[in-house]
């Protein structure tokens, strides 16, 4: 058993303390924000997430997961502090490191020994020298300490899953020993361990989700060319898929990528190349496609009810992908900015998202369920792919509506079965000739 901190309760500190106490060390967790560390003591969860309650409450009760709000409860003690705060995009595209900042002050002023800083979060490459600096600086008296970046690859929804069965963990340091005991925490997991230098632990991070964002944009665009050309985008998708130099994964055409990763990761690294003399016209491309791939909905829309000025208009879906109460970069919430920008009246339900949705959209009717978004709308449009929606009772949803319009965003409907119950049916990349 070891003692581990972890700076931060949002969806990566959480999951990330919540697994090291399952995996049975003594773990505190530390959140400045103190009415989120009260609902955590009192065992309601701030963020949705499948399983994660039930194993915070397990570990809780067993004495191995704490929760403070004041870093001298979980900092003396501990063998690894890990960061796991937010690095939300800044006006310019680049990472803003200002919680990454008072975490390392906050660890140098509270720290009594020797101790291994562990970077979590997402930050741009040269963060890790960065921190030990700022420790060293802050520090009431010289104490000996090491930084490690261990980048993390949890996805929202499946984020227990990811950091129990991880695809490889990426330690990077200047202190090899340091490097080696962050290792030995993960032994357990019996996953390949990547032990490489701070920076190039840093872009692997930075380029392992580029890499997966363009090939969400590849096949948007793959997507718009079969919709001119009459080819299904799915099948294309599969054909592809079978090849073991491409594989199946990230080629589901749709209304492009949203989340707390993708968009600002991609930005960021975008301008980590632009400051520093490259030029990533690839990246910028990633980035216009997926924006425009959200305003497809609204043209297909407009293209079959000829204005949207006081058209009622359904949403199904807001939370960025399914099983998360995400909406941070939504494709929902520039979707909807849209429809209501030429006048349409915009009604909303997502299964796990509506406590989050007032944060996010203004001038939305939220409904209870997808029948009352389907009553009197003039169409519907499936933005998240939640399985509740693949399993709607189809001609109910029909009867509903004042005009059988159908986009479907994420393809999780047959256009052949559409069209025989009578929708005016239209898909992303889905075969047809506009």
């Amino acid at each position: 058993m070891r003692k581990i901190c972890v700076i931060g309760a949002g969806y990566v500190g959480l999951t990330t303390a919540t697994c090291f106490a399952d995996l049975g060390h003594q773990v505190t967790c530390v959140d400045v924000d103190v009415p989120r560390i009260d609902r955590l003591r009192a065992g309601e969860m701030p963020i949705y997430e499948p399983g994660l309650e039930e194993m915070v409450r397990r570990n809780a009760q067993a004495g191995r997961l704490h929760f403070t709000s004041q870093y001298d409860d979980g900092v003396p003690d501990a063998e690894f502090v890990f960061i796991a705060v937010g690095t939300p995009q800044g006006g310019g595209g680049e990472a803003d490191l200002k919680y990454v900042r008072a975490a390392a002050r906050s660890i140098a002023n509270a720290m009594h020994g020797p101790l291994i800083v562990v970077n979590k979060s997402t930050v741009p490459i040269g963060t890790g020298d960065w921190v030990a600096d700022i420790i060293r600086r802050y520090q009431p008296q010289p104490i000996g300490f090491s930084v490690v970046s261990n980048p993390e690859f949890l996805r929202e929804g499946s984020a227990i899953n990811d950091f129990i069965y991880p695809d490889r963990i990426v330690l990077g340091s200047l202190d090899p020993e340091a490097a080696a005991q962050v290792a030995q925490l993960y032994l357990s997991l019996r996953a390949p361990i990547v032990i490489t230098d701070l920076r190039t632990a840093e872009m692997i991070k930075y380029a392992s989700n580029a890499f997966l964002a363009a090939r969400v944009s590849f096949i948007n665009e793959i997507a718009n060319i079969c919709e001119a050309l009459g080819a299904d985008v799915k099948e294309v998708a599969v054909g592809m898929g079978y090849d073991k130099r491409i594989g199946p994964y990230f080629l589901d055409a749709g209304v492009g990528f949203g989340g707390s990763c993708f968009p600002k990761d991609v930005a960021a690294l975008a301008h980590m190349a632009a400051v520093h003399g490259c030029h990533p016209q690839l990246l910028r491309a990633v980035m216009d496609i997926n924006r425009d791939q959200r305003r497809q909905a609204l043209y297909k829309v407009r293209e079959l009810l000829g204005t949207l000025d006081e058209k009622v208009i359904g949403i199904l879906g807001l939370a960025f992908k399914p099983n998360t109460d995400d909406m941070r970069e939504a494709p929902s919430i520039e979707i909807v900015h849209l429809l209501q920008s030429e006048g349409a009246q915009v009604r909303a339900y997502d299964p796990v998202a509506m406590a989050n949705a007032g944060r996010y959209l203004h001038d939305v009717t939220l409904c209870r369920d997808a029948y009352e978004v389907a009553d009197g709308a003039d169409a519907l449009i499936v933005v998240t792919e939640w399985n509740e929606f693949k399993h709607l009772s189809l001609s109910r949803l029909k009867q509903a509506m004042r005009q059988p319009i159908v986009v479907d965003g994420r393809n999780i409907y047959d256009p052949s079965e559409m069209e025989a119950l009578g929708f005016i049916y239209r898909g992303v990349g889905r075969g047809y000739v506009s």
